[in-house]
């Protein structure tokens, strides 16, 4: 039976059965027995991995498909909980054995995932789990329909970003009114989504034996090596660090603009960034796709051979849809296709320069995939989400030398580069504020909308640019809406803050030593998910910490460059 035909039909509970029926009924008598049993394990994990990607990379590309639809959320009503169910019989299959001791270290992280996974299984969790993931698909569904008439013509909501970077001021408050009339249209419902996840998240994490539902996300993140509270400190380094130079950024950029005040049109929320001071027009690194992908690879060939032939192999695998289109699920992901092998790149790209770094960042997510592809097994694999970001976070800044192919002008590559290391604060200030809203939201299950508005807005003191949202006042409170996380992957997001640490400490040290840089970035990611967090870190030469002593360095780090760019 194993190794499982590459043609395996793991969409079918017919083709499944007897595959999990012979794992779990299988005599593991030795340790040789039990590496056997962990390959292939594998196998089908690996089989199930792959068509789970490809239902959901087909549902997310075409939003509008019935069909599309119909197929992944039968797969996840039907094969995941199954899957889950088998997955805890064999982690238990597993750990009653008598000789666990004999393993090699190879495996002692993948029992202590095993351990945890049965610790806080509950049969009951299964149909909770499959009712969040439809409220998920739910609301990327909605937003995948949103399109906006502007000027005469439809467009997407990633595709209005090219009005909002207009130089005009007057078109950017048209294109951000339009955008926030058309979200404000289903906010009741994307708001009942998220009440209703709430609940079911809470139920959950009770049900598992957890006061909350930040304690049991943790636990099932696997958040070994950090805690709750060290996310309050990174919140509050991030803070005193990054908030006075984002009002120093804004301020200069009031005077630049010659305005009284600014206004949620003039700055991004999210990222910080700002239509350029001295007027001049909005960067226009590529055309179409087709240009942006032979421009991102002409980038790669120039830091090395290796990670230009790593991303042809993308462009001739066929595994990028990058294109906005309506219908098409927002934002960008990577997935990696487990028997395939090779990493699926999605995104909505409309000509900016934020495009430019949405393909780079999913591409340094694809190396990281390519670069522990020869790890026997699907958990030495899967990686942290937090060292995942290190390799994508990382790649935006180690490829800002190369940006000159996207643009002819050496001016307008220092407008890039000033713009991205601008974001990579504001980012921060974004990514501490979403984190905190989510602990509050969780640890207060209980809560109102007018309560969650109200804690939304007094993190927006804390952690927003100071703009005036005079007039919008509803559309303020529930901005967080535009957050997708929030739905579909609740808690993932302090792990970009995270990797950001990470990636800034090895852009210091690719300014000073390209090479030595490059080679530490690939010792670490090669080594996938055999280490723990804190020593894949250091196999990178980097530092994990929270601490506002080593968070003010870095942001000293990135103010310097900001000054020495003008």
């Amino acid at each position: 039976m194993f190794p499982l035909n590459d043609n395996f039909d793991a969409t079918s509970l017919d083709s499944l059965e007897p595959v999990f029926n012979e794992l779990l009924s299988r005599d593991v008598k030795s340790v040789s027995d039990l590496e056997v049993f962990f390959s292939d394990i594998s196998d089908m994990a690996e089989h199930v991995s792959e068509a789970g990607a490809r239902l959901y990379i087909g549902m997310t590309c075409d939003t509008e498909n019935e069909l599309k639809q119909t197929n992944f959320l039968n797969f996840v009503e039907n094969i995941r909980p199954r899957m889950s169910e088998v997955s805890n019989k064999l982690d238990l299959k597993i750990l009653n054995l008598d000789f666990l001791e004999q393993l090699s270290d190879r495996y002692s992280l993948i029992l202590r995932s095993m351990r945890n996974s049965i610790e806080i299984f509950r049969e009951e969790n299964i149909p909770l789990s499959v009712e969040c993931t439809k409220l998920s698909t739910e609301y990327q569904k909605i937003i995948g329909a949103m399109t906006v008439n502007f000027e005469g013509m439809e467009y997407t909501l990633p595709q209005m970003r090219r009005f909002l970077e207009s130089n005009d001021r007057e078109t950017r408050r048209l294109a951000w009114a339009s955008v926030r009339e058309r979200r404000m249209k289903d906010s009741s419902r994307i708001s009942e989504i998220l009440d209703e996840l709430i609940d079911k998240r809470n139920k959950i994490a009770q049900n598992a034996g957890f006061n909350n539902y930040v304690e049991y996300a943790f636990r099932s993140m696997e958040r070994f090596d950090y805690s709750p509270s060290d996310c309050r400190e990174f919140h509050k380094s991030v803070e005193i660090h990054c908030m006075p130079l984002i009002h120093q950024i804004n301020q200069d950029r009031l005077s630049g603009f010659g305005f009284d005040k600014l206004m949620p049109w003039d700055v991004n929320e999210k990222s910080g960034d700002s239509p350029d001071v001295q007027g001049r027009p909005a960067l226009a690194p590529f055309q179409d796709v087709s240009e942006l992908v032979s421009l991102t690879s002409e980038v790669f060939h120039g830091m090395s051979d290796e990670l230009g032939e790593m991303f042809d192999r993308l462009v001739d695998g066929e595994v990028l849809d990058l294109d906005s289109r309506k219908g098409k699920a927002p934002g960008g992901y990577q997935y990696n296709l487990e028997k395939t092998g090779l990493p699926f790149i999605f995104m909505n790209a409309s000509g900016q320069q934020g495009d430019v770094e949405t393909m780079i960042h999913e591409a340094g997510h694809a190396f990281h995939s390519m670069y522990c592809s020869h790890l026997g097994l699907i958990q030495e694999r899967n990686y942290p989400i937090e060292f995942a970001e290190v390799a994508s976070m990382s790649m935006e800044l180690l490829t800002q030398p190369h940006w000159d192919v996207f643009y002819s002008d050496e001016e307008d590559v220092l407008r890039a580069r000033k713009m991205h290391l601008e974001s990579v604060i504001g980012l921060l200030a974004w990514i501490c504020r979403v984190d905190a809203f989510q602990h509050w939201m969780y640890e207060n299950p209980n809560h109102s909308h007018k309560e969650r508005s109200e804690y939304w807005l007094e993190l927006r003191s804390r952690f927003g640019p100071r703009t005036d949202w005079t007039g919008f006042e509803e559309d303020e409170a529930l901005f967080w809406q535009t957050q997708g996380h929030l739905f579909g992957a609740p808690f993932y997001y302090i792990e970009y803050g995270i990797a950001q640490l990470g990636a800034l400490q090895i852009w210091a040290k690719h300014i000073d030593d390209p090479q030595t840089a490059l080679s530490d970035y690939k010792k670490a990611m090669m080594l996938g998910n055999t280490r723990n967090l804190p020593d894949l870190f250091e196999a990178a030469d980097i530092k994990l910490s929270f601490d506002e002593e080593h968070i003010g360095r870095l942001v000293n780090h990135v103010s310097s460059a900001l000054e020495a760019s003008g």
